[in-house]
């Protein structure tokens, strides 16, 4: 029974790690920045399934988080971002409820640099390092218990019908719990690739692709995910968005239902 509840908690603390602070549905980040002295306050929602086969047993997970996000314009081309998740979860293993956990994740605070500004239909750079602070529970899986930190790269190309934007990051994590850190790779890298394209004047379709390092010490298949959504402008300052992620492989979860908005002021 002790090794059940640390493989759980481990899961957990996988399930629930690393945050993306992007233009929601997507996961890969953009360039853009906010303007000196603006706000941007998101409020995002995922909710995820996986199905898995364990030891000849089955095991399917459920969880979802809402977070919200505050943007902060520094100057023009520098932007402060600090989010923060509500998280549940819960791991059934042939159908008997083997963990069940909610509440507060760790907290994520970003610095957004946009180093080389675009030309009309160019390209600009942005750099964005990160914490990410251990304000969740560890002990429920809900955080890692201490500090982590890492960076992106970020690259925006901007056209007519639409954008492209490039993501490659890398993070460093580490875990409270010793075992965890036993169990779980340190160094997590990604690489990622969205486009967006101009519908009409008010509605955006979507589409993002990525791979990391898989946390998971005991695998060497990286995740590799794909998302499709759209995302509706009501209102010059007002976007709300649709997704759905799926796992392109079974290192990656299954489905993951997205929705958010996002209200600049």
């Amino acid at each position: 029974m002790a090794m059940l509840k640390k493989n759980v908690l481990l899961i957990l603390t996988l399930f629930f790690s690393g945050n993306a602070y992007a233009a929601h549905p997507l996961i890969t980040d953009d360039t853009g920045t906010q303007g000196k002295g603006k706000f941007q306050i998101e409020i995002n929602s995922e909710f995820s399934t996986d199905k898995e086969q364990e030891n000849g047993l089955s095991v399917k997970e459920r969880g979802g988080a809402v977070g919200a996000t505050l943007s902060y314009g520094i100057s023009h081309n520098i932007d402060l971002v600090v989010g923060m998740p509500l998280q549940w979860h819960t791991i059934k293993e042939e159908g008997m409820t083997v963990a069940d956990e909610s509440g507060i994740g760790d907290m994520g605070i970003e610095l957004k640099w946009r180093l080389i500004e675009a030309e009309e239909g160019g390209m600009s750079l942005a750099l964005k390092p990160g914490l990410s602070i251990p304000t969740g529970d560890e002990h429920k899986g809900l955080g890692n218990g201490v500090v982590s930190g890492g960076v992106a790269l970020i690259a925006t190309h901007e056209g007519r019908l639409g954008a492209l934007h490039c993501n490659l990051g890398y993070r460093l994590n580490d875990y409270g719990i010793e075992e965890n850190n036993m169990a779980a790779r340190n160094d997590i890298w990604h690489a990622s690739l969205a486009a967006e394209i101009n519908l009409t004047d008010n509605f955006r379709s979507v589409a993002n692709i990525g791979v990391e390092t898989n946390e998971d010490i005991t695998s060497e298949v990286p995740p590799v995910f794909l998302i499709g959504g759209l995302i509706c402008s009501i209102h010059e300052n007002l976007d709300i968005d649709l997704g759905l992620k799926c796992g392109l492989n079974e290192a990656e979860t299954d489905t993951t239902f997205l929705a958010g908005l996002a209200a600049r002021f």
